[in-house]
């Protein structure tokens, strides 16, 4: 109990030394910074030191070895502005100590016609965007109680004709304790190359030589974008559970995360899980967070075993302010 209270000691004098250092608006890639999957957002987004499904993929991938079967899962949310967030995400476990997983990321903003000036109602064409993130990990148990995973991700972000590419990895650790489940996690996600975009919408016609006439005006050029770095964040977490039984398992978790392009914030979750088939979980995501809309989240999940696999559905709510509120649904299959 008091290396917990130590770690949030810590994480409460970082959050107040980086309370005075915003960088709203100076990354590129932020989709990459969206919880993922309703479990963990049902827990206020507290899952780094939890990390016990295919989703620690996104979360910790140093927690992929730990499971003790396959998963696969899929999971959705209507995010703001009419967008989509979808996420795909499927473990393989190569044996007790090694695991390997691969994992779908994507934002979708949808399709809209293209209207000019002179075609006010359409020209026929459509625009579309979209953001995606394929990310490969590997996860190993270094002893029985501490393993470390990372996760190499290909990042592109699409606006019609337009896109930037980059490279990203993730890293992470977590450490089981002798002490009522107290485990410790930490992770580094989306240390990589910076995005520029590039693409036909950027081609115009110019005038090399306004002072001269008789030269060519529409030779071709190219405007010139700037690079932007991608979001990195560092999370430090703590979860326990105090209760554990044949019947009854109680988790509670925070996470400190500490971003480049915000302020620092926690996240706090518990999760009540009851015969291992039904699941209750609440939270609050973004605490500190300058200018957050984000606040309470809640959730449930339901297991149930069909023949040799496991099903779990899970769902979670999010009060997102004055934009809305978000639903997530997942599946997940355990074999």
């Amino acid at each position: 109990m008091k290396m917990v209270l130590k770690i949030l000691s810590i994480s409460i004098l970082l959050l107040a030394a980086a309370a005075a250092q915003s960088k709203v608006g100076t990354t590129a890639a932020n989709f990459l910074t969206i919880p993922e999957g309703p479990r963990a957002s049902g827990m206020g987004g507290a899952f780094v030191a939890v990390a016990n499904d295919v989703t620690a993929a996104y979360w910790n991938p140093g927690g992929l070895s730990l499971l003790t079967d396959n998963e696969f899962n899929v999971s959705h949310a209507g995010w703001l502005v009419g967008t989509n967030l979808n996420w795909l995400g499927f473990v393989y476990k190569i044996d007790a100590n090694n695991a390997v997983a691969i994992s779908v990321n994507q934002l979708d903003y949808g399709s809209e016609d293209i209207t000019t000036e002179m075609q006010p109602m359409g020209t026929g064409e459509q625009w579309d965007a979209q953001d995606i993130s394929v990310g490969l990990s590997y996860a190993r148990n270094l002893t029985d109680r501490f393993s470390i995973g990372g996760t190499f991700k290909y990042i592109q972000q699409r606006i019609w004709m337009e896109s930037a590419s980059g490279f990203a990895l993730d890293l992470g650790l977590l450490f089981n304790t002798q002490y009522q489940g107290l485990r410790i996690g930490m992770d580094i996600a989306n240390f990589g190359t910076e995005l520029k975009l590039d693409g036909e919408n950027l081609l115009i016609p110019a005038d090399v030589d306004p002072a001269h006439t008789g030269n060519n005006k529409t030779i071709a050029a190219s405007l010139q974008t700037d690079s932007w770095p991608l979001p990195l964040m560092f999370t430090v977490g703590v979860g326990i559970d105090p209760i554990q039984t044949d019947l009854w398992k109680w988790t509670l978790a925070t996470d400190a995360v500490y971003p480049n392009n915000q302020t620092a914030y926690l996240n706090l979750g518990t999760e009540l899980i009851w015969h291992n088939i039904l699941s209750l979980r609440v939270g609050y995501n973004s605490l500190f967070k300058e200018d957050s809309e984000q606040n309470l989240t809640a959730g449930l999940g339901i297991q149930y075993n069909i023949g040799p696999f496991t099903a779990r559905f899970d769902y979670s709510y999010m009060n997102f302010g004055i934009f809305t509120q978000i639903s997530r649904y997942a599946l997940t299959i355990i074999f």
